[in-house]
Parts: structure tokens; C-alpha cells; sequence
């Protein structure tokens, strides 16, 4: 198979950005200038492309992360095939609902777009999204958006980057004007001022910097040499001796510090007013790496568990990560793929090394939004989607069957509200069961439980939008008409002490009888830190063949914990002793003998509940921060700071999730309809003594 693209000049990138920072407005005008749409999707006429879904395009958010590709030439280059870059977007949702989208998004793209509101600057999900895209590596440049609205600073939106996200961030353009008079953008690299005409601004002039303008582009170059210079050596003596530095030297100098992570370009626009977006384009094919541009992808030997790498080419043996699974009304179950290295033809097969299983790739599909086209195969960089994988989920790896390789899988927070879920009718019953299947094979952030004692299908997810989501989904895709319960949050329990406990389970009846007798010693871990199982049975005091069913006991009773019945987190248990008995010992005695000695360690280790703390961003006209203040007070929330934005306030603190239920009315009340707020897990906390005497009763949900 000839390769149509060359690798490198492959760009494979996200837009990322807080909620309602105009991501999708960005993408739609993308799609529209690289000619993959004759007209620009609107997100508030509910038209947008990268939007497909029913609920996206009435709510005006994204939800789920959309792929597509498209093709670009740099305005200064000729446009001749020679020039043409491949770009492979992904739109992501900003509501931390939907952060699942962002993680499997951000695990296998090489660049990403970080948009801002220009009035807003960094929002909390912004530092969220910074974050992740800190944990994965991922080069980065920021676009400030929305600069034609009232209350737009450049200035200000760069130096909250600075102070908030990264030291590291350099203006390479500054815009001429703000709000109404918002007319162009100097680019500082080329020093020219570029303005947009024609009806969707497709147009774009290169002009010279306006007299007015000239002493402050002056000044900005001036920065902007200094901070890129300071990373290169060979620039830094000829910019500190004052001579000249050519375009192409300055554009391969950033380059290469945006590729070490050690430099972040900002440029500027307003994606709805058409102005900016083909310059931010190019510095997508001038900054944003390649695939062959990043290090080795690095993975796991199955066999011998060694490290190995592949590299980014077509050569090497395949390797590409199934980062999502759709459901797809039309073609059944979709996995999208990121291609690491070799290449993949319709009609082969690849094997999952997780599952073990040979995959037959009967059909790859070109994927933009929810349309898609067939193609004959992918090769090393290229993100797309096959139909009737039998046995693969998200995180799997596909590979060469003589050359196995399993490739790190990104990993997913833990959902934090839960609601019970019944069908309305008999008929429902096999359809509800059928979908949340599908729904949780897709969201590795929705899970499914049934409670042993009641019977009752629980679902958990990251929030109250996740969930409705999810039972409206159910609803239009799959036909099911299903009743909910009242959302609940999603406790913890743990221990605070050190303790040891005996757990002994002997039966005689008639025959052979049973018998179980193990030692556990209990201790608490640092938050977050997980389960963990430590076996340090000496001279034999339980045969071998025991273990495992200790292990399998002690790990089903940290299901539920003792105070409450939530499941048990943070804790080391020991197995250090025990005894046996030649004839009447079984793994079920051990397994009966673990679950008894658990639950008496964890009462004599001074349990405690643990509840999900949220950090929450308010934004309120002046005149209601009292009310919103006392109100968020008698919350139990803590207030960490407040900030002044225009003709508004913004509160930001932490605050347990269990006093939000509710939130957005009682804030809309309090503030006239005028107020606004975001929210997301940052931890777990310790409940104080009065609210956990609730919880234990059932008293509080």
C-alpha cells in the first residue's frame, strides 16, 4: 500500500477548552476552510457537524468526543500538493461530566489546541484539561477565542495562562482592537497585520502593521524573540547582539521548544467572527508535532513483560490502541483506533494481546462526526474506525500477531453519583439490560451493579448530566423506557489505625466438615492509594493452595465496608497467619474465614466514611455574592478564593458533593437567573462525625 500522505506531514490533534469556550465553533470553522463543509455549522442553531447527536444539538454541548479528517496548506505556501497537510481533529466536550472523552482523546493524539474564553481567561476545567494533557505529554498551543465579546482582554486572558497554567507561554500574535472594534490580528512572527473578508471571512489579507500599531508590535516581537531565544543557544547571542533573525529561524527555534514541552504559542481570534482561524491553522502545521516528530511509543512485551517500543512507521510491525467504542445504530458497535506504527489492510486480521483473541478487520472506516467513509487501509499516524471487533474494549491494543506488543491504556476517574434504575415494563426489562451493556462498553466512566439484597440495578457516572444523559440515550437509541431514583452519592469507607483480627470458620455436620482459620493485620494507606493484598505466610502455617481463596475473600468483603455497606478503599491487609486442618480445610472455609477476619479488623482499625469533595467555580453579578456566599457556607463549602471578572464576581472553593443536588436552581433563584457555576471531583474527604452517624443510618443519601 503507497502512502498518499507522508508521515510527517500528518498533524494528529484535539481542541480542547473549558466548557462554552467555543471548541466546536472552532472545529466547525475548521471543517469549513479546509472545504470538508460548504457551510458553517452553528452550535446555537443546533446545526453543528462535530455536534451530531440528538442531545448535543439540544442542549448546545458537546458530549462525545467527534474525529474527523481534513486537509490544509499553509496560506504562504503555494497550494500544490507538495504543501497539503493531513490534519486529524477531535472535537472533546468541555463539561467534566464528560471528562472520559478528554482522556481517551488526549491518550492518542500528538498535539492539542487549548482554547480560552477571552473574557473568562483560565476556568476550571481549562486547568483540568491542562493537567491531562500535562500527564500524557502532549505539545500544546493556546487559541484565545470569543474577543469580539463584551469584556474581551487579550492581556488579561495571557496573563491568566501565565500565572494559572504555565510560565512557559508566548504571545506570537495580539489582536487590533477589542469587542465591536475587534478589526485584525498582528502576527509578530511574519510582522504583518492580517484582516478577514468575505461573507464567512474565507478571505485573509496580508497587510502591512498600521502606523498606530507599530511601537506596540515592536515592543511584543521584542518578548517574543527574548523567550524564544532564551531556548536556543544558536539564536540567543544573534538576538542579544541585535541582529536580524530570519521567519523560518523563528519558526524552527519554537517549533522545537514547543515539541520539548518548553514553550507554549499564543494566538488569538474570534472563531464566530470568522477571524483567526486559518492562522491558527498554520502554526498547526508549523509548531504541532508529527507522529515521527514524538519519542517511541513504548509498551509491554506479553510474554516477558519487558519493555519494548515501536516506532512511527510503516515498516515497523502494526500497533494501534482502541482508544473509544461507539454504538452505532446503523453499524453495530464502531472502535476507534490510533495506528503507532506498520499498517493495517481490509480483510486482515490482528490479534488482542489483553483478550488473547484474533480480530478479522473486515471493514475501515474514515470516520467525520457520525458520517463516515470506507477505505482500503491505515497506516502509522492515522486515526480510524472498524466495525465487528467481537472481544476488544477501550484500552485494548491491536497488533501483529508475531509481533505482540500491549500499549499503555489511559486511565479513567472513578464515578462518583449513583442512581437506582428499573425498567418500566416487563418488555423493557431484556432491552435495559442490553443497553446499559452497550452504554458502559462505550464509557469506561459509566459502571453498572445489581444490589444483592434489594434486587435493584444500580448505574454510577461522573454527574447528574452524565447519568441524564445516559437514561435519555437509552431512551432514543435502544427504545427503553426505564424509571430512576434519586441520585446518591458514591461514599467510601476506610481505616485511620493499625489492627489484627482473627476470622475462624468451622462447620461439622454430618461428613467431611469445614475448615478455615487465617490472621489479617490491617493498615491504612495514603488517599488514593487503592487496595492492596500482601501474603507473608511463613513455614507453611496455610498450604499454598489456600491463598488465592483468602486473597478472593478479602478482596469480594472490601465491597462493603462496616460502617455503612460502601466499599473499602486506602488499605493494606496482611495475611500473616492462620492454620489448617489435613481433611476439613476448602477454599470456601478460607474464603468464609477471610470475609469474617476483614470485617473484624476494619471495626477494631477505626473505620471512617470518606465523601467525594468537589471543586466548584461560581460566576455571579456583584450585588448577589453575600447571598451566594452564606449560601455556599451553609453547604459546608470552603471558600479558597474569589476573583473579579467584568461586571462579575467568581467564587472558587470546595464542596461536598452530597449538599449540591439541586445547586443550579437554588443558584438561579438566588441570583435572578443570572448566575452560573462548573464543578468537579478533586478528592475524598473524611465526613464529619454528625453526618456519618446519618449516612449510617440511611438517614442521608
Amino acid at each position: 500500500m503507497a502512502r498518499e500522505f507522508p508521515i510527517e506531514k500528518t498533524r494528529d490533534f484535539g481542541i480542547i477548552a473549558h466548557i462554552d469556550a467555543g471548541k466546536t465553533t472552532v472545529s466547525e470553522r475548521v471543517l469549513f476552510y479546509t472545504g470538508i463543509s460548504h457551510k458553517i455549522g452553528e452550535v446555537h442553531e443546533g446545526e453543528a457537524v462535530m455536534d451530531w447527536m440528538e442531545q448535543e444539538r439540544e442542549r448546545g454541548i458537546t458530549i462525545t468526543s467527534a474525529a474527523t479528517t481534513c486537509y490544509w496548506t499553509p496560506l504562504e505556501a503555494e497550494k500544490e500538493k507538495a504543501n497539503l497537510f493531513r490534519f486529524n481533529l477531535i472535537d472533546t466536550p468541555g463539561h467534566i461530566d464528560f471528562t472520559v472523552e478528554v482522556q481517551r482523546s488526549l491518550r492518542v493524539l500528538d498535539g492539542a489546541v487549548v482554547v480560552f474564553d477571552g473574557v473568562a481567561g483560565v476556568e476550571a476545567q481549562s486547568e483540568t484539561v491542562w493537567r491531562q494533557a500535562d500527564n500524557y505529554k502532549v505539545p500544546r498551543m493556546c487559541f484565545v477565542n470569543k474577543l469580539d465579546r463584551m469584556g474581551a482582554s487579550y492581556e488579561k486572558c495571557l496573563a491568566s495562562i501565565n500565572q494559572k497554567l504555565t510560565k512557559d507561554a508566548v504571545a506570537i500574535q495580539f489582536p487590533n482592537g477589542h469587542e465591536d472594534k475587534f478589526t485584525g490580528i498582528v502576527d509578530l512572527i511574519t510582522e504583518k497585520f492580517y484582516t478577514f473578508e468575505g461573507e464567512k471571512g474565507e478571505t485573509v489579507i496580508p497587510n502591512e502593521i498600521p502606523e498606530e500599531l507599530k511601537e506596540k508590535a515592536k515592543e511584543w516581537r521584542h518578548n517574543m524573540l527574548e523567550k524564544i531565544a532564551s531556548e536556543d543557544e544558536n539564536l540567543l547571542d544573534r538576538f542579544v547582539e541585535g541582529k536580524e533573525i530570519s521567519i523560518e529561524e523563528i519558526r524552527a527555534s519554537l517549533r522545537k521548544s514547543v515539541l520539548s514541552y518548553k514553550l507554549v504559542p499564543v494566538l488569538c481570534g474570534s472563531a464566530l467572527k470568522n477571524k483567526g482561524v486559518q492562522l491558527m491553522l498554520d502554526a498547526v502545521c508549523y509548531y504541532l508535532p508529527s507522529p515521527i516528530d514524538l519519542p517511541d511509543v513504548k509498551g509491554l512485551d506479553p510474554k516477558t513483560e519487558k519493555e519494548i517500543t515501536r516506532k512511527a512507521s510503516d515498516q515497523e510491525p502494526f500497533a494501534a490502541l482502541v482508544f473509544k467504542i461507539a454504538t452505532d445504530p446503523f453499524v453495530g458497535s464502531l472502535a476507534y483506533f490510533r495506528v503507532y506504527s506498520g499498517t493495517l489492510m481490509k480483510g486482515s486480521y490482528a490479534v488482542n494481546p489483553i483478550t488473547g483473541e484474533k480480530e478479522r478487520v473486515g471493514r475501515i472506516l474514515q470516520m467525520h462526526a457520525n458520517s463516515r467513509k470506507e477505505i482500503d487501509g491505515v497506516m502509522a499516524g492515522d486515526i480510524a474506525a472498524t466495525v465487528g471487533l467481537k472481544k476488544t474494549s477501550t484500552g485494548h491494543t491491536l497488533c501483529d500477531e508475531s509481533n505482540q506488543i500491549i500499549l499503555e491504556k489511559p486511565i479513567f476517574p472513578e464515578p462518583v453519583i449513583s442512581i437506582r434504575i428499573e425498567p418500566k415494563t416487563k418488555a423493557d426489562q431484556e432491552k435495559l439490560i442490553v443497553a446499559l451493556k452497550k452504554l458502559s462498553d462505550e464509557d469506561p466512566t459509566f459502571r453498572i451493579k445489581e444490589d444483592l439484597e434489594t434486587g435493584e440495578t444500580i448505574i454510577s457516572g461522573m454527574g447528574e448530566l452524565h447519568l441524564d444523559v445516559l437514561v435519555d440515550r437509552m431512551k432514543r437509541e435502544f427504545g427503553v423506557e426505564a424509571n430512576t431514583g434519586k441520585p446518591q452519592v458514591a461514599y467510601k469507607e476506610t481505616i485511620t489505625d493499625e489492627a489484627e483480627a482473627e476470622g475462624k470458620y468451622i462447620k461439622q455436620s454430618g461428613g467431611r466438615g469445614q475448615y478455615g482459620h487465617v490472621y489479617l493485620r490491617a493498615k491504612a494507606k495514603e488517599r488514593g492509594a487503592g487496595y492492596e493484598f500482601i501474603n507473608s505466610i511463613k513455614g507453611g502455617a496455610i498450604p499454598q493452595e489456600f491463598i488465592p481463596a483468602v486473597q478472593k475473600g478479602v478482596k469480594e468483603a472490601t465491597n462493603k465496608g462496616v460502617l455503612a455497606g460502601y466499599p473499602v478503599v486506602d488499605i493494606e491487609i496482611t495475611l500473616y497467619d492462620g492454620s489448617f486442618h489435613e481433611v476439613d480445610s476448602s477454599e470456601v472455609a478460607f474464603k468464609i474465614a477471610a470475609v469474617m477476619a476483614f470485617q473484624a479488623v476494619c471495626k477494631r482499625a477505626k473505620p471512617i466514611i470518606l465523601e467525594p469533595i468537589m471543586k466548584l467555580e461560581v460566576a455571579i453579578p456583584e450585588e448577589f455574592f453575600g447571598d451566594v456566599i452564606g449560601d455556599l457556607n451553609r453547604r459546608r463549602g470552603v471558600i479558597d478564593e474569589t476573583d473579579d471578572r467584568v461586571g462579575q464576581k467568581i467564587i472558587r472553593g470546595k464542596v461536598p458533593l452530597s449538599e449540591m443536588f439541586g445547586y443550579a436552581t437554588s443558584l438561579r433563584s438566588l441570583t435572578q437567573g443570572r448566575g452560573a457555576f462548573t464543578m468537579e471531583f478533586e478528592k475524598y474527604e473524611q465526613v464529619p462525625t454528625n453526618i456519618a452517624q446519618e449516612i449510617a443510618e440511611g438517614k442521608r443519601r
